[in-house]
């Protein structure tokens, strides 16, 4: 008889796309999710865990850069006891099931509706540097009013919350510009119906890489690269450009300059003036609250996702430099945004229903504050007891208990104690700020030793024989002042 093949092993790796999250990592994104929740709670704002899985259909076709859900999110089919399939899918993002538990139970829920909600959401697209295909969100919702006072409470919470977790004053600001606007431009073009508005749209969005005479070039006759390929244009006439070179350039000293320079690019257009009159409404509301352009301003560069909202847009971008993969200089970027959608309501229920909120991007959150050296230095491990005697692990867990009991991290060790070096490579690599030794004969005398290891770890690098002798690393003190003389070295190092 053949012999049977074994199923070959699994690989132990990621998929591609994914990340391990390891200790200090989850506890600082777990503070920093409990800091921005305190900013949005005392905002008035109520907390939301809506399902991670939703219908293909309720998700919609609003998933950003991609033309249908299916190529964005991971999706699959589900069929019934009579071969019907539903399709569904992970979340792509905290909106779009905002809009569904929304329209689901509007009856019950106050009006405005006011959430936030944080979490992971998947994205089923190509990974890159530092481009997961999952992470988390966390965001802060206003749905059913149109007043723009929701808009500029929200750009004020955001302010708020960036310094709370860490970014001082200074470092960040958010950028406020509104899609209306955007639309009188597009009418002060004079487009023909022949004439692609998305094409319009697109080239708009690069301004950022290409500056202004690249728009310029991209929305006539076209340009070369930097790798010198052509890029064909749109096809505008050189007059039908100068709205949106005005546009994107009309930023001025203040928020009354700016918005004077917009008046003029978007011409006699009805919408572009509603538009501007709004980012007036938004200005006047957060210079009464205090929120200056030092933190928060109106500018016309802010073009990214225009083409999903339906007013008002912010987005928020540190401003300190950062070394990228090359060694050079470049700022940190967007690390969050937002913005008016009054239409993603009214798929479930065919009414429109105002909303606007805010998602701050986490991760990203976490990298600039590890590159400012905020966050991500070396984690305290627990205070490790090590064990002489196996017989004796109800004396060693009682003394766990009593250092838990005080707040202090601890635990006992749990491998093979017969070689106590290894106990105390274990403390090491735990990071552990004390060990707690207590053998047969500490036992009789009612003692413990309690070793001090961040302090032996400096002496061993470079410490002199007379700082070893001023300050010892070993203390051998009466059982019953154990936690207290813990609490003591470890507060030594706080």
């Amino acid at each position: 008889m053949a012999k049977q093949k074994k199923a070959p092993r699994p690989k132990a790796e990621t998929p591609k796309g994914f990340r391990d999250y390891f200790g200090a990592e989850v506890r600082e994104r777990a503070e920093m999710l409990a800091q921005i929740a305190g900013v949005y709670h005392r905002y008035g704002f109520d907390a939301l865990e809506s399902s991670a899985v939703e219908t293909v259909e309720a998700l919609g076709k609003f998933l950003p850069d991609v033309d249908r859900p299916n190529e964005g999110v991971f999706a699959w089919q589900e069929f019934d006891e009579n071969d019907r399939g539903d399709w569904l899918a992970l979340r792509y993002d905290l909106t779009a099931p905002l809009a569904r538990v929304y329209a689901q139970h509007r009856n019950d829920l106050p009006t405005p509706y006011r959430r936030y909600a944080m979490g992971p959401v998947w994205r089923n697209e190509k990974p890159g540097p530092g481009r997961f295909r999952q992470f988390y969100q966390c965001d802060a919702d206003t749905v059913g009013t149109a007043s723009m006072a929701a808009d500029a409470e929200i750009c004020a919470m955001l302010s708020d919350c960036l310094e709370t977790v860490g970014i001082p004053r200074g470092d960040y600001v958010v950028r406020v510009n509104n899609r209306k606007v955007l639309n009188g431009v597009l009418e002060a073009m004079g487009l023909g119906e022949d004439q692609d508005r998305d094409a319009v749209l697109r080239t708009i969005d690069k301004f950022d890489k290409v500056g202004e005479a690249g728009v310029r070039e991209l929305l006539t006759t076209g340009r070369k690269d930097a790798s010198g390929a052509f890029i064909d244009g749109v096809g505008l006439r050189a007059e039908q450009a100068d709205p949106v070179v005005a546009f994107l350039t009309s930023k001025g000293a203040d928020a009354a300059e700016t918005l004077a320079n917009l008046r003029a690019a978007v011409g006699d257009s009805a919408i572009g003036a509603e538009g501007i009159a709004e980012l007036e409404e938004i200005a006047a509301l957060l210079d009464a609250q205090g929120y200056g352009p030092d933190r928060i301003e109106i500018d016309p560069s802010v073009v990214r996702g225009l083409g999903y909202y339906t007013g008002p847009v912010f987005e928020a971008e540190l401003t300190f430099e950062i070394l990228d993969d090359k060694g050079r200089k470049r700022q940190f970027g967007s690390v969050a945004g937002g913005g008016r959608y009054d239409d993603l309501v009214a798929r479930f229920t065919g009414q429109t229903v105002p909303a606007v909120g805010v998602s701050i991007g986490v991760d990203r959150l976490l990298a600039a504050l590890r590159e400012k050296g905020r966050i991500g230095g070396a984690e305290q491990g627990p205070v490790v007891v090590t064990v002489m005697d196996r017989d004796r692990m109800a004396d060693y867990q009682a003394m766990v208990g009593e250092l838990r009991a005080a707040g202090i991290r601890a635990e006992v060790y749990l491998g093979n104690p017969k070689n106590f070096g290894n106990q105390m490579k274990y403390a090491d690599r735990r990071g552990s700020p004390v060990a707690v030794i207590e053998g047969g004969d500490e036992k009789a005398r009612g003692v413990v030793q309690i070793k001090d290891l961040v302090l032996g770890a400096r002496i061993a690098e470079n410490a002199t024989l007379d700082e070893w002798k001023e300050r010892p690393s070993q203390y051998e003190v009466p059982r019953g002042d154990l936690v207290a003389k813990v609490r003591e070295i470890i507060e030594s190092y706080s």
